[in-house]
């Protein structure tokens, strides 16, 4: 049906099953709710400072929490773990080796640049212009107004080969060495004479190197680049080492938290912040003189000074002829070193794919367009046989128009394959090929464990890349990506915009459909069945009532956060598999965060007590416990429990054996029968349980409502707490705006 469903039918509807009794099975009404960033606090490590009362939103849970703060939250001594010899090498620890090859470029062409600003000395030319900008800008006393500069040229296609070299399985790179013990032991010390937990001694180690140590006791608010540590945290320690020398003042704590600024921001999304922004949270953090330590920052090169044209900028008034031309207006953004270059890198890559000439004797692509491939299908061929960079758009269903893609590409004798955020994602585009081998994820893409290999020269050896689940590249991944294709290479980015972005910083896709640098296709083909319908209403920004007489869609109303447990732990152990045929195995519950009474902890504690009872021997884990195993941050893999030993403990993934080191288990292995949205984005399940408390009203958003429902390919139950909150959330609470660069990069390519 096309009208909105009301909260008050919601309610008729639900009141009716919650009359019937906690053994109702799921009845056939309709709707759908779900939240985006939901609020969560998170405990940090204990250094005797009161933590920052910042609620956290899910990304931040996902990157930060997920994979870091947790490790701090219930640090203990790991014994042996840290000093045990490295395990094979994972395709997250090859991923990493990859970025660090990327860094390595990256950091080779900024040295190509001018002579950076020494440290210490007033900054001259640009950065001087830019900074007096800011100052000018934010004090009133005019407008936003700066020269802008030319974009640095593009670099020049290179000549082709006169032939290709074989392509060669990239060799994987040797895990990254722990700490050495003595420089753990010695942070240790350090961290104890400073009331700091001496369980953030191994990361303190990886993070500062082997000086760590020296390096703390030099600068103690360096104990902010350990991920969890909050300022609160490190200026207690600063003072337990420094005594009245420590001030709000320091220019040293300053330095740190400016980084720690970015570096949080980066965590939300964003790969830049206004100046202003940066400013106003320096003075909340009591620092004295945020204009004086924001200059310091940018003469130490701690932070990079951009300007950004305004996009809603007024057109300049007609100038007369002899009168110079207005000055554009635009924003003054600070970022980080590595941002920025990723940026950068990536926006070169894009524009050197979409401005390469058409190849003048190619395949016939008209030959492949017959057959079965749908309209849609068939455009989105032609596009790409005309243009090295494609965009496409579309829900689950679009998928197959990728796929036809990837397959038309290989029957044309082209080497293409497609490209998943996840295993499951990838195992779905396998199954509709006749070698499995044309999907792959992207990290295992990146890693050399999937795909083609690298050619001689370090780029993939393949004509065609494909990705789906464009939305979840972050900026860095996405720069890896394009920086190692080759030329003459087509790709294809697609996705459906409506999903939760990336973990990680940066909206690549959103940024790219926003530049408009690139032909794009919108898919035609709709998502089917009554999931397909509703899922497709809050896209647009309507909660619609849709027909569902095989129970597809269910709302289970309840009054609190107790019954929402008790509920979502019925439905996922009886209800769905007795009348939706659904086995508990394959059914996945999706909650907006973490923390509080009906976050992932607390159901995944009640669906434990049901489903796997134990005493939790290996580390709170028992074999047939359903875990989810963030390998990277951002990336989350599903599994169950096998066994444990001295390696650690074993998991089957979706029939993959994976062992994860028992240092790691603690920090990075979660109880998985209930996920976040961004835990879930990417993968499907045959029947999922959306969970909404009443306390997560304030952070349901239209993207986490439309990631979390379009999860469930049979059925759909919706535990609804927040009464009026999701009508309003779908209808008026858009994506969380990100600050990025890469908009503005693109642009002269789109001219």
């Amino acid at each position: 049906m096309d009208r909105a469903v009301s909260t008050d039918r919601l309610a008729t509807e639900a009141s009716t099953e919650a009359e019937a009794g906690p053994d109702t099975e799921p009845s056939g009404t309709d709707t759908a709710p779900d939240p985006g960033t939901t609020p969560e606090a998170e405990s940090a490590p204990d250094t005797g400072a009161t933590t920052d009362p910042e609620p956290e939103t899910e990304a931040d849970a996902e990157t930060e929490a997920e994979t870091e703060a947790d490790g701090t939250e219930s640090a203990t001594d790991t014994g042996d773990g840290a000093a045990a010899a490295a395990p094979a090498v994972s395709e997250a620890q090859a991923e990493l080796a990859a970025q660090r090859e990327l860094r390595a470029k990256i950091e080779q062409r900024k040295a190509e640049r001018a002579e950076p600003v020494a440290a210490g000395t007033k900054l001259s030319g640009t950065a001087a212009d830019l900074l007096a900008a800011v100052r000018a800008v934010e004090s009133g006393e005019k407008p936003a107004f700066v020269p802008q500069t030319a974009p640095a040229p593009r670099r020049p296609e290179p000549e082709a080969p006169a032939s290709a070299p074989a392509p060669v399985r990239t060799q994987e790179p040797m895990a990254p060495a722990a700490a050495a013990p003595s420089t753990v032991s010695a942070v240790s010390a350090l961290l104890a004479e400073g009331g700091a937990p001496e369980a953030l001694a191994a990361q303190a180690a990886e993070a500062l190197g082997e000086q760590a140590a020296d390096a703390l006791r030099e600068d103690p608010w360096k104990l902010l680049s350990v991920p969890g540590v909050r300022p609160e945290q490190a200026d207690t320690f600063a003072r337990a080492l420094l005594g009245a020398e420590c001030t709000p003042g320091d220019e040293r704590r300053a330095a740190a938290l400016v980084g720690w600024l970015l570096d949080r921001a980066a965590l939300q999304g964003h790969t830049a912040l206004e100046s202003s922004a940066v400013r106003a949270a320096l003075a909340e953090r009591s620092v004295p003189d945020p204009d004086e330590a924001l200059q310091s920052a940018i003469e130490d090169g701690t932070v990079l000074v951009f300007q950004d044209p305004l996009d809603d900028a007024p057109a300049p008034a007609p100038v007369e002829e002899g009168e110079e031309e207005p000055e554009q207006p635009v924003r003054i953004l600070l970022g980080l070193e590595r941002y920025a270059m990723a940026e950068e890198s990536l926006a070169d890559g894009l524009a050197r794919l979409a401005n390469a000439p058409a190849p003048q004797d190619g395949p016939d692509w008209e030959s492949v367009t017959g057959g079965s491939a749908s309209p849609s299908a068939v455009e989105l061929i032609r596009a790409v046989a005309a243009n090295g960079l494609v965009a496409h758009t579309g829900g689950e269903a679009s998928r197959a128009e990728v796929t036809a893609l990837v397959a038309a590409a290989r029957a044309l004798g082209l080497r293409a394959y497609a490209a998943a955020h996840s295993a499951d994602g990838r195992q779905r585009l396998a199954a509709a090929f006749d070698d499995a081998s044309a999907a792959v994820t992207v990290s295992g893409l990146l890693s050399g464990a999937e795909g083609p290999g690298r050619d001689g020269d370090g780029a993939f050896a393949l004509d065609l890349l494909a990705v789906v689940d464009s939305p979840q590249l972050d900026v860095e991944t996405a720069a890896m990506l394009v920086e190692s294709l080759p030329d003459g290479s087509r790709l294809t980015l697609s996705g459906d915009p409506g999903l939760l972005g990336s973990a990680g910083a940066g909206q690549v896709f959103a940024d790219l459909l926003a530049s408009r640098a690139c032909p794009q296709i919108a898919s035609r083909t709709p998502d089917a069945g009554p999931i397909g319908e509703l899922v497709s209403g809050i896209g647009i920004g309507e909660l619609n009532q849709v027909d569902a007489p095989g129970r597809e869609v269910v709302i289970v109303p309840v009054r609190d956060a107790g019954e929402a447990v008790h509920r979502t732990v019925q439905l996922v152990a009886d209800s769905v598999p007795r009348v939706i045929g659904v086995p508990s195995s394959d059914t996945q519950v999706i909650t907006p965060g973490h923390g509080g009474s009906a976050g992932t902890r607390a159901l995944n504690a009640a669906l434990k007590e049901r489903l796997n009872p134990g005493p939790g021997r290996f580390a709170g884990f028992d074999p047939g416990d359903r875990v989810a195993y963030v390998t990277a941050p951002g990336r989350t893999l599903p599994g169950t429990v096998v066994s444990a030993d001295a390696q650690g403990l074993h998991l089957d993934c979706a029939g993959t054996s994976v062992v994860v080191p028992k240092e790691q288990v603690e920090t990075a292995l979660r109880h998985g029968w209930a996920l976040t949205a961004h835990q879930a984005a990417g993968m499907r399940w045959p029947a999922v349980v959306v969970v909404l408390p009443g306390d997560a009203a304030q952070a349901l958003s239209r993207p986490w409502v439309y990631t979390a429902f379009s999860r469930g390919e049979r059925h759909l139950s919706v535990v609804h707490g927040v009464e009026q909150a999701l009508p309003h959330a779908v209808a008026g609470v858009p994506a969380q705006e990100r600050t990025t660069r890469l908009r503005t990069l693109l642009r002269p390519t789109a001219e």
